[in-house]
């Protein structure tokens, strides 16, 4: 296995314009906070955002939408973003609301194979709208698709220069799943430790899922 650490600016060169991203965290709590701002910086264009929501105009991925960056977002919040807001009713980035739960489960599926999600979430609202639907004794279900991306942009508690990683807190609510429903992984640690120091029991993402570590402070 190989040292996975490179520098800030050479792991966000890796991500082309028009690059679906997996993007952790909960209002940006627990997110990759350091490279959504490189992603500003080098000017990333045209991306899919895929996340639990768009935080706030001036924190987390919310920059990126203020930035103009973001052509599609996919999310189960906007609430507390008036710029997502505004340009999504002008037309200028589109919006695909999804229940949370499903939104986990779509990307749990995304990561493990699975062909699909049935869920009652939803059925009989608009969300149902253009789904197709299931009946299992007598209940009624929505098939909703899988998620993968190009990339996953994780925040990680500490991570070992081979790429195992821990997670703190509400960090492990999207980040595992969306490691593992991705092509390329790219995470961010607190803690970079030698390679042993994290005990095999306590690793949440293996590293055989992780392609790249940046540090969550420059070093």
């Amino acid at each position: 296995m190989k040292n996975k650490l490179i520098s800030l600016e050479d792991a966000v060169a890796r991500i082309p314009d028009g690059s679906s991203l997996l993007i952790g965290g909960f209002m940006a709590v627990g997110g990759p906070n350091r490279l959504v701002d490189e992603l500003i910086r080098q000017g990333k264009r045209d991306l899919t955002i895929i996340a639990n929501d768009t935080a706030r105009p001036n924190n987390g991925l919310g920059k990126l939408v203020v930035e103009k960056l973001v052509r599609r977002v996919v999310t189960s919040h906007i609430g507390l973003n008036p710029e997502t807001q505004k340009q999504m009713i002008a037309g200028a980035i589109e919006v695909e609301l999804v229940p949370q739960g499903t939104l986990a489960e779509r990307i749990r599926a995304g990561g493990v194979g699975l062909g699909g999600v049935l869920t009652p979430t939803g059925v009989g609202t608009t969300v149902e709208e253009g789904k197709r639907t299931v009946e299992i004794d007598g209940a009624t279900y929505l098939l909703e698709m899988p998620i993968k991306a190009d990339f996953a942009l994780v925040a990680a508690k500490q991570a070992d220069l081979y790429g195992n990683l821990t997670y703190a807190l509400t960090a492990r609510n999207f980040n595992p799943l969306m490691a593992m429903a991705a092509a390329t992984v790219i995470a961010e640690a607190e803690d970079i430790l030698p390679v042993g120091c994290i005990p095999p029991d306590a690793v949440m993402t293996p590293s055989v899922l992780v392609d790249y570590i940046v540090a969550a402070t420059p070093r």
